[in-house]
């Protein structure tokens, strides 16, 4: 795998599984969100057009996926692209539905065979008839598949997703369905795109923007932030194991007081 997993010369790959020595697999997060962030500046600082770094970027997602399906990670969420991202050219818009929907095309069946279960957060009906009826495709496909719960956020925004939330209950409870007092985290997160999935725990950002940009407000009410300078095309198998690493030595308390 690691031969398909890495480029360059054979000399650059591990030997056997020893990237993963470093992780202490008794406390790996149970679900994992990445902002991949700095596809555009990669390519700017090598004088290339924004495309070329999103074209790279697919590739650097692959390698996090196939690290994650290799430590059994059970959920990887990445913000593909959220609702502020139509604002952007249209020429780009076009390059990266084009470049999802070929990305899905090639990959489906590899990760179908990795026993990967593929899932798609946000306004996914306001893609083109193409792009959904792949993605729906795509999620039939690899439904009962129970390895790496991936979920993909495409027209996303973490406020509009409370939004539709927040309106599906109002609904439910003007119709009798539910009380108003019987609103609470459950009922919420049964609302919510992520319904079913256990609660994000370790957030990764690379390009070294500190913030969340409306991705997952809900869910990562708790969790651990990893933020490095290193932009997405250049996120490595070993970046993502560094990452790993941190998050297995942080300590987590919730608000509490550890026990003495």
């Amino acid at each position: 795998m690691w031969k398909k997993l890495f480029k360059g010369e054979p000399s650059s790959l591990p030997e056997g599984n020893l990237l993963y020595d470093r992780v202490n697999r008794t406390r790996l997060p149970q679900h994992t969100a990445v902002i991949m962030d700095g596809n555009g500046r990669w390519a700017e600082g090598r004088g290339l057009l924004r495309t070329a770094g999103h074209t790279a970027g697919v590739d650097a997602l692959k390698q996090v996926l196939k690290v994650a399906i290799d430590l059994a990670l059970p959920a990887l969420t990445v913000y593909a692209f959220s609702t502020e991202n139509w604002k952007r050219p249209h020429a780009e818009v076009d390059f990266l539905m084009h470049l999802f929907s070929d990305y899905l095309a090639r990959e489906i069946n590899e990760m179908d065979e990795d026993n990967v279960k593929l899932h798609f957060l946000g306004r996914i009906d306001e893609l083109s008839p193409r792009l959904r009826q792949q993605a729906r495709s795509a999620e039939e496909q690899t439904q009962n598949n129970t390895g790496v719960r991936f979920n993909v956020a495409m027209n996303y925004g973490g406020q509009d997703e409370l939004l539709r939330a927040a309106r599906q209950l109002a609904a439910e409870a003007q119709s009798g369905q539910l009380q108003p007092a019987d609103i609470d985290a459950a009922a919420m997160e049964r609302c919510l795109d992520t319904q079913g999935l256990p609660p994000v725990d370790f957030v990764i950002r690379t390009s070294g923007d500190m913030r969340l940009s409306n991705f997952l407000l809900w869910q990562a009410a708790y969790a651990e932030f990893w933020f490095t300078e290193t932009n997405w095309p250049d996120f490595t198998p070993a970046c993502f194991v560094d990452a790993l690493v941190a998050f297995g030595q942080r300590d987590r308390r919730f608000g509490g007081l550890k026990n003495k």
